[in-house]
């Protein structure tokens, strides 16, 4: 029963990775526009069978994916609710999917009415059933977390910043489709280690204090993965540079505390110091 679930965890993050990234690939490729204002047909094909064309297929095939992942994200809550996960597990889990109708009538205004706020709206419901999901998935292992896991973590977390650095909208690279997901996959990929971070400070010897800059650094990396598609302007391009920035600068305190907390540590059982 506690494998089965873990594994559902790990499959709904991983889904809900996937799906995002799907979407980005939509909507930079444009491939709603073959919806027009038919939609939830569009142009008659289902799940991709039989479509128009290539941007067809590419929105048929989200829709797809995103039924898939809405489903195992359910059947996970509800087995969350079934069975002895924690009472934060299931929070999370709950959250998630209370927002997924939202998503779904959000994805359809992506398609028909094309704005801003629309938009914003739709990446704030896909980040929030993400971090849901994560969450989920890190506590159900909160205790088998280990100390070589959390210095991997940080270590991996200053990396995957620095990629988003590297490829920051519309300033270092051409913003392409490709380009797009890309920086989402890195995006989502650093929201989640801070996210792990966040869950596991205090864990496996390492200090408590490294949950308040892995929280400033989850919340800095939600916004900009909410915000990171509508990056207009020489002003845009400086503010998301600056969050990115800042939140790197918050991966690399995490880096210090856990190396300054080994450290300690090491003084404690004789090892030799600089001193």
């Amino acid at each position: 029963m506690e494998s089965r679930f873990r594994t559902l965890t790990a499959l709904s993050a991983g889904l809900t990775f996937v799906l995002v990234l799907l979407g980005v690939y939509t909507a930079a490729a444009g491939a709603g526009l073959t919806c027009n204002a038919r939609w939830p047909l569009c142009d008659g094909a289902v799940f991709g069978l039989f479509p128009a064309n290539w941007p067809s297929f590419i929105e048929w095939f989200h829709r797809l994916v995103a039924m898939v992942t809405g489903f195992v994200i359910l059947g996970t809550t509800v087995e969350a609710f079934r069975g002895a996960a924690g009472r934060k597990t299931k929070g999370a889990l709950a959250l998630a999917t209370l927002f997924l109708p939202a998503q779904i009538v959000l994805g359809a205004l992506t398609v028909t009415q094309y704005e801003w706020a629309v938009l914003t709206a739709h990446f704030v419901t896909a980040t929030t059933i993400f971090a849901g999901v994560v969450l989920a998935a890190l506590w159900v292992r909160e205790s088998g977390v280990t100390t070589r896991r959390l210095r991997l973590t940080t270590l991996a977390l200053p990396v995957t910043i620095g990629a988003m650095v590297a490829l920051n909208p519309r300033t270092f690279v051409a913003y392409t489709p490709p380009m797009q997901v890309a920086y989402y996959a890195v995006g989502q990929a650093a929201f989640a280690g801070a996210l792990a971070l966040v869950v596991w400070a205090g864990r496996a010897g390492t200090t408590a204090r490294l949950r308040l800059p892995a929280l400033g650094c989850s919340a800095l990396l939600f916004g900009l993965l909410v915000v990171g598609r509508q990056v207009y302007g020489v002003t845009g391009q400086y503010l998301s540079l600056t969050a990115t920035a800042l939140a790197l600068g918050l991966a690399l305190l995490g880096w210090w505390l856990v190396r300054n907390a080994d450290a300690g540590r090491g003084r404690s059982r004789g090892v030799p110091s600089d001193d």
